[in-house]
């Protein structure tokens, strides 16, 4: 059986704490779009994490890399299969699991390009009648909704948003944090919108996948995308809603042909009566 072994740096504080958090988080979780822990080991100051091998690597070496265009039939499911994999991590375990760094270097696939997600170093365990939890600022930039990037709270509707960038990258193919070329100043997500609004959203799609996809698939994958990065998260929808969308059980959402630009109120101690910090720490990466 070939696995993937995961070294952590054995330097590094905030390594040994996401590694403790790995092992405790996913050997609980068991789905068919998780990346299976086979393993750990610590000793000697190393910290081993064993997972099952991925042999198609990540999305993003796909996407992004030189390795050869996704068919459209693929994306799509993979769209799902993530989809899935959140729907099990927020409303099907025991606890609702916030991942807190969804992003497409995170998304593994197996010999059969079904997506399996890893990466669950910032995951954080919530009870389900919770709202959102100060956790500390950490993920990756471009995929951070903008509500935890001003609270620090991580949520559901986090995670969602995150999901939201990945599927507008899977239809663009275009990286989430790189400024878009056709629009100076923008974002991935304001540049879809701004597309949105002019009726275009189509014109956006990867230029890989030529006229080899679904135009209906694409549509709804394109305005899910932007549905989930809503940039308020009582807009967004819950990953159940988006798979009823993908899986065309019911109708497109209707967004506002201009993207919002939401106010955040942050709390001070003395506001909200509690010493509890706007920010307990950060872990932020940039791209990838």
């Amino acid at each position: 059986m070939a696995i993937a072994v995961k070294k952590i740096s054995p330097g590094s504080r905030q390594g040994k704490k996401k590694y403790v958090t790995e092992v405790k988080t996913i050997s609980q979780l068991r789905h068919r779009n998780l990346v299976q822990l086979i393993g750990w080991c610590h000793d000697r100051g190393e910290f081993l994490l064993a997972y099952e091998f991925m042999p198609i690597g990540s999305l993003d070496s796909h996407l992004f890399g030189k390795k050869g265009p996704l068919a459209w039939s693929v994306r799509y499911k993979i769209s799902l299969g993530l989809a899935s994999a959140l729907l099990y991590l927020h409303e099907e375990c025991e606890q609702c699991v916030v991942h807190r760094d969804i992003k497409s270097s995170n998304i593994m696939m197996d010999s059969s390009f079904s997506v399996k997600l890893g990466d669950f170093g910032l995951a954080r365990l919530m009870d389900h009648e919770l709202g959102p939890k100060t956790t500390g600022l950490a993920g990756t930039l471009g995929y951070l909704a903008p509500e935890y990037i001003s609270t620090g709270r991580a949520s559901k509707e986090s995670d969602v948003y995150s999901f939201g960038v990945v599927a507008l990258e899977i239809a663009t193919g275009k990286k989430s944090a790189s400024p878009m070329k056709e629009g100076p100043g923008m974002g991935l997500v304001e540049w879809v919108w701004d597309l949105y609004g002019k009726g275009q959203v189509l014109s956006g799609i990867d230029e890989k996948l030529d006229t080899n996809f679904d135009e209906q698939q694409m549509e709804r994958m394109m305005i899910v995308g932007l549905w989930c990065a809503h940039p308020d998260s009582n807009f967004r929808p819950s990953i159940r809603q988006a798979i009823q969308v993908l899986n065309f059980e019911t109708v497109m959402p209707n967004l506002p042909n201009k993207m919002s630009v939401p106010m955040f109120y942050v709390p001070t101690p003395t506001s909200v009566g509690s010493s509890e910090p706007f920010v307990t720490n950060s872990s932020i990466d940039v791209g990838r």
